[in-house]
């Protein structure tokens, strides 16, 4: 499939600072000036390591990290710096999948009343929001009998398909995935993924599906940006990037995966170490 090129979702040079801890201390910088776009119906996977930047990414598109400098725009209309009003109002169109499925589902709520709830606050009547949450059970591949159900009764990738319909309530342009399948085995990995891209497919939504496995975004994306110490430093068409890289920071987390074979797991390990060591030697 290949998506519009129109940009539906935009950075540039959005720069990300939080201030110093201790006075006198300079702000810290995550984010060193990135620009991203995403079309209609694209999947942008952004991939890096833990501290490259790229979960503040995610939380600058949904208003929940600072933007500093630089600016975020949604159909050309720039979001960043938004008042809570306005930001609630955007939420319709942006919404979001947490890496930890059970921690962003309220335990005491059974699995109707947490996805009613984002349709109710909206003045839709309760007769239609549970048949919406009917139809949405039925998209993720859930048993009717769900709804009644409270999210400690489900297994860890059935919590992921319930945040990713209560994502899907309000039928969003754009969702945020912030390492939606690394908690889960996989098997379960597999079927979650395969999930995104058939409502994808169904529906049109376009993701920024943030991770630290190029296997993953492989599977996933359509194009793939590289984040390294909140800087892109590469970009391109998912196959290009995940499986022949030009930068030698992507090359490291290519052969980071581990691979069955022992010998060429050391293999790996070593071309790793080499590469870790000529990037050191450049700066």
């Amino acid at each position: 499939m290949t998506p519009p090129t129109r940009p539906l979702l935009e950075l540039d040079e959005v720069v990300v600072e939080y201030p110093g801890k201790g006075r006198g201390k300079k702000p810290f910088r995550v984010l060193h000036g990135v620009s991203l776009s995403i079309a209609p119906g694209e999947t942008l996977g952004l991939v890096g390591e833990s501290g490259s930047g790229k979960t503040t990414l995610g939380r600058a598109v949904l208003g929940l990290a600072p933007v500093t400098g630089g600016a975020i725009r949604y159909q050309g209309r720039t979001v960043s710096g938004l008042g809570k009003r306005e930001r609630r109002a955007l939420s319709k169109d942006i919404q979001v999948v947490f890496q930890d499925p059970f921690t962003s589902l309220n335990p005491a709520m059974t699995v109707m009343d947490i996805l009613t709830e984002p349709l109710l606050v909206t003045g839709v009547s309760r007769a239609d929001a549970e048949r919406r949450v009917q139809g949405l059970l039925d998209q993720v591949y859930l048993p009717l009998d769900a709804a009644r159900r409270l999210p400690r009764e489900f297994s860890g990738g059935q919590r992921q398909r319930i945040a990713i319909a209560r994502a899907l309530c309000r039928d969003p342009k754009v969702i945020v995935c912030d390492e939606p399948v690394s908690a889960l085995d996989l098997s379960t990995q597999a079927r979650v993924l395969d999930l995104f891209v058939e409502i994808q497919e169904a529906t049109g939504v376009a993701y920024l599906f943030v991770t630290h496995d190029l296997s993953v975004v492989r599977h996933i994306s359509h194009r793939v940006a590289v984040l390294y110490r909140g800087e892109i430093v590469e970009t391109g068409d998912a196959a290009k990037v995940t499986e022949n890289p030009d930068h030698p920071y992507t090359k490291r987390l290519l052969l980071a995966a581990p691979v069955p074979d022992p010998d060429r797991q050391a293999e790996r390990r070593a071309e790793r170490r080499e590469l870790q060591r000529a990037q050191a030697e450049a700066g």
